[in-house]
């Protein structure tokens, strides 16, 4: 019974679902009390989880957020789930942790960073991230040799915020023709071309790829193959789709520990399936270790 109440919980069913769909499914009652008590002992293994020792060194950890709504001191607040993704030398995905917090911001992500330091993480080759502002100088500032990527889907999307519906598709085809050029001097040619055929209504957009290009073309120093593996969100994508699945069905949380439970539950189910290395991986690999050397080799 266990298991089912936590894998009923796991997919973002609150207490009153789940003792609901026991009488419907089972006839079976099963009291509120019981149900907590369940889902409460998921709080050490969360603690235990987020303490854990991790790998001396990371290729690529991808770093996000997501929001949700939580019930704070009698308001509903919106609080920001920080989500550190790694890819280890096996090519395999690793949540490193999730942490709280009111709001995103580089501050918080300089203590998210401290804490995989300290936890054991000594090297990240590539940092995959949005484009917070401050958020390049907090990762070097704990990890200096570490290079940014700027993470592309965020970039369009912030892109298409300024964009009228009727030129969403041609926006979209333009922008493709930057960050898929065949190399970054191509990619600046294919900016050039969209800002001179969108800088008359959307200026915004290519001022800022090229206020951001610095952290923008670290890709481009690698084969195609090996760029998806690096910029691809399909990673970080494919658990935010778990963890909004599970968030969902309960617009607000009760509290920071029902958030935490009911994420860390989502993704030991996802991570489940992690069970082969990311596509083009051992390309990836050999390119990593002409390229960073010791930094790399002295961590295998």
């Amino acid at each position: 019974m266990d298991s089912q109440i936590l894998s009923l919980y796991a997919k973002g069913l609150t207490t009153r679902d789940i003792v609901e769909t026991f009488k419907e499914m089972y006839d079976a009652d099963v009291s509120p009390t019981l149900i907590s008590k369940v889902t409460d002992a998921v709080k050490e293994q969360v603690l235990e989880w987020q303490n854990r020792p991790l790998e001396s060194i990371y290729p690529i950890v991808y770093l996000d957020c997501i929001v949700v709504k939580v019930r704070k001191n009698g308001s509903v607040i919106n609080q920001s789930i920080f989500l550190a993704l790694g890819v280890n030398t096996e090519g395999k995905k690793k949540l490193l942790g999730m942490w709280l917090a009111d709001n995103e911001g580089a501050k918080f992500w300089l203590s998210v960073l401290t804490e995989l330091k300290n936890r054991g993480v000594k090297d990240i080759l590539i940092a995959c991230i949005d484009g917070l502002k401050g958020f390049p100088e907090a990762i070097n500032s704990v990890y200096p040799e570490t290079y940014i990527q700027l993470c592309i889907i965020h970039m369009v999307r912030n892109s298409l915020k300024y964009v009228a519906w009727k030129d969403y598709k041609a926006v979209t085809t333009s922008l493709k023709q930057v960050y898929q050029a065949v190399s970054e001097s191509a990619a600046l040619s294919a900016l050039e071309a969209f800002a001179e055929e969108w800088d008359g209504k959307y200026p915004q957009i290519s001022k800022s790829w090229r206020s951001h290009w610095e952290n923008l073309n670290t890709f481009f120093n690698y084969p195609e193959d090996i760029r998806k593996a690096i910029y691809t969100t399909n990673a970080i994508e494919s658990l935010n789709s778990v963890i909004r699945h599970a968030i969902k069905k309960r617009k607000v949380f009760p509290n920071e520990d029902s958030v935490k439970k009911v994420v860390y539950l989502a993704i030991e189910a996802a991570s489940k399936k992690w069970t082969m290395p990311i596509r083009n991986w051992k390309q990836a690999m050999s390119r990593f270790m002409i390229e960073f050397g010791d930094r790399l080799t002295d961590h295998l």
